[in-house]
């Protein structure tokens, strides 16, 4: 029996050690952690319903931050509906809001009043009870980005600006853990996002 049918064990045998090997792989790459690459600095800011949000409100929960202008003619607008379809993704399983949060910051103060920021916030469906959008001092901002992600900001207003396109992954005890090139928009896929979150979650 075993002569006759040896290729369907065979078959099987390759089958059963390939699973063990998927098995094997998916256990231990879950249990790899995103380093821990800085602690990001305290802030305090305006938001856009007119309270004032400092660090430690958003503390305890996984965030993403991103810094723009409305008046980006490019990156921006973009940036900003790829982090609406994250947000999405995770009102889904019910973390958004609850488990995480985002928090976008505006560089130019003097254009972007609160109105014209929930604006721009209402184009891309962004849920406030877990999303902030801040305004502050400009220099201010400009220093958060660069110490705590290393962000570089440059310019002083809408027709000269130029800045780094890039979402920082930061987890509930204010360590950075990631930054997303969101000029890469191969590698910034709201699915993968949305799992590293998800992973930083449970940790």
């Amino acid at each position: 029996m075993l002569k006759k049918y040896k290729w369907t064990w065979m078959l099987l045998g390759l089958a059963l050690i390939m699973a063990v090997y998927l098995m094997w792989g998916t256990v231990f790459a879950s249990k790899e952690k995103l380093p821990e690459i800085r602690e990001i600095q305290s802030f305090s800011m305006e938001n856009v319903d007119g309270s004032t949000v400092s660090l430690e409100d958003t503390q305890g929960k996984v965030r993403l931050f991103y810094f723009y202008f409305t008046s980006c003619p490019d990156v921006c607008p973009i940036t900003t509906f790829t982090l609406s379809q994250v947000q999405d993704l995770l009102k889904e399983d019910d973390t958004f809001g609850k488990d995480v949060s985002f928090v976008s910051i505006s560089f130019d103060p003097k254009v972007d009043t609160r109105e014209k920021i929930k604006t721009f916030a209402d184009r891309f469906h962004a849920d406030y009870s877990g999303w902030y959008f801040l305004r502050g001092d400009m220099d201010k901002t400009k220093q958060f980005a660069r110490d705590s992600f290393q962000i570089l900001i440059e310019g002083e207003n809408k027709d000269d600006f130029a800045h780094m396109n890039m979402i920082g992954l930061v987890d509930e005890n204010n360590q950075l853990r990631k930054v997303y090139n969101a000029f890469n928009t191969e590698d910034v896929v709201p699915a993968v996002i949305a799992e590293d979150i998800r992973n930083l979650i449970k940790e």
